[in-house]
């Protein structure tokens, strides 16, 4: 068994735009020839669900999940009909495992260090895992993101929401609206309100914000036309 310790951020600062933001840092891993109890019982110790499994200097030849283990508690004492055997040949195989390398899923879905968010979330949507092994450009292992990982971003405070939006869309987009645009932010809702001169720029700094980091949705109140002021009698 080993672990790989680094310094860790607790809290994300700014806008995180890749895994090496949020990744967890601190990660504990076994060989090809851990037995079958003691990944249950490093998984219970350091409360994950999966575990890496590393050869050699480190490098990531799979992962051994909760999902690998059960096979061997659902087909203990059952005696599984021919149609579940033919079915579920993988399950049954590593119901009969007793080491990371019998139990483990290979080749790993990893994810190296500076892929973005979003390519995280893609790869794990359609691998549909809960969480990546992150690597270098060697395999070997970097740290874990997990799906809590990737939803720190929407703890992203809402004033600094505000700012990179005013900061880097609507002063870009809107360099000459009819009026002042407002950026609010309540609970990582973003509100553009205003005057502009070209409506057809509105669903292109829908589309900006929604890419902010730790925006949750955009309400675009912006229209054409000047904006309305009071004037003495």
């Amino acid at each position: 068994m080993t672990a790989t310790r680094r310094s860790e951020e607790e809290t994300v600062h700014g806008s995180p735009h890749i895994v090496s933001d949020v990744m967890t840092h601190t990660v504990v891993s076994v060989g090809r020839e851990a037995p079958f109890k003691t990944i249950v019982e490093l998984m219970g110790q350091w409360k994950v669900s999966a575990l890496p499994v590393l050869e050699g200097e480190g490098r990531v030849v799979g992962v051994v999940s909760e999902a690998d283990l059960l096979p061997k508690e659902e087909f203990r004492d059952s005696d599984p009909d021919r149609f579940t055997q033919l079915r579920r040949l993988p399950d049954l195989a590593k119901a009969g495992g007793i080491t990371a390398e019998d139990l483990m899923t290979a080749p790993a879905v990893t994810v190296r260090a500076d892929a973005t968010l979003a390519e995280a979330a893609r790869r794990m949507a359609l691998h549909r895992v809960k969480r990546l092994p992150v690597v270098d450009d060697k395999g070997l292992l970097e740290g874990m993101v997990s799906r809590g990982d990737l939803l720190k971003v929407f703890l992203r405070p809402d004033d600094d929401i505000a700012e990179e939006v005013g900061r880097e869309i609507v002063s870009y987009l809107f360099r000459a609206p009819s009026g002042p645009v407002h950026v609010e932010v309540r609970d990582g809702v973003v509100t553009l309100t205003g005057h502009i001169r070209d409506t057809s720029l509105v669903p292109v700094a829908a589309r900006l914000v929604r890419a902010v980091e730790g925006v949750v949705d955009v309400e675009c109140n912006l229209t054409s036309g000047a904006a309305v002021t009071d004037r003495p009698a």
